[in-house]
């Protein structure tokens, strides 16, 4: 897989954002996680509201801003892969890259189905405000391809905050391909010493 490496952040830089745009304190959000709504997308409110483990999820406007408990939350060190992905993996049935197209990936991300639901929290505003976060080196994405220059079949994306991942969304277009593309993106963050995945809620 081809990766760059993910942009540390500073104590400071993420203590003078907390200070720029405050939140509720998260043990105030309701049973469902909801904790406040308003305010924008803007790259610095995005960033902060990661900081402090809140993070945007609405399908319409006001923004609504989450921050649930208990969270579902992953160790990259603990990563349990079956023995049937594992053998898939060995086999390399797709070409695996990182940051490559990061706005198809999202954008696949949105129009994936989700049974049960009826629409996405994945809206216009969403994909144009990761997408800056993007452009600034903060939101990633691993592609899984049919084979090197063919078709995007799979896809993660997420934000990157210290050494911490928030996973986002994922989609495939063949099988398990968003789940080797997630694999491959796990062991990343392990080899760069990255202290938890952050999945949000128990999907």
């Amino acid at each position: 897989m081809t990766a760059p490496r993910m942009p540390g952040t500073t104590r400071a830089l993420v203590r003078e954002l907390v200070r720029a745009y405050p939140f509720p304190d998260p043990s105030e959000s309701d049973p469902r996680g909801l904790l406040a709504w308003g305010g924008d997308l803007e790259p610095e409110r995005l960033l902060s509201a990661y900081a402090q483990g809140i993070f945007p999820w609405y399908d319409e406007p006001p923004i609504l801003w989450f921050s649930p408990d208990p969270r579902m939350v992953l160790l990259p060190a603990e990563l349990h892969v079956g023995r049937s992905l594992a053998k898939r993996a060995r086999a390399r049935p797709f070409a695996l890259t990182m940051d490559t197209a990061f706005e198809r990936v999202i954008r696949a991300c949105r129009e994936a189905p989700r049974p049960g639901q009826s629409g996405t929290w994945i809206t216009n505003d969403m994909v144009e405000a990761y997408c800056r976060l993007h452009a600034l080196g903060f939101a990633h994405s691993v592609e899984a391809w049919s084979e090197p220059g063919g078709d995007l079949v799979g896809g993660v994306y997420g934000l990157s905050l210290g050494r911490a991942f928030f996973g986002e969304s994922m989609f495939a277009r063949a099988a398990d391909a968003s789940k080797l593309a997630f694999v491959a993106l796990v062991r990343q963050l392990e080899a760069w010493d990255f202290t938890l995945v952050d999945c949000q809620v128990r999907t």
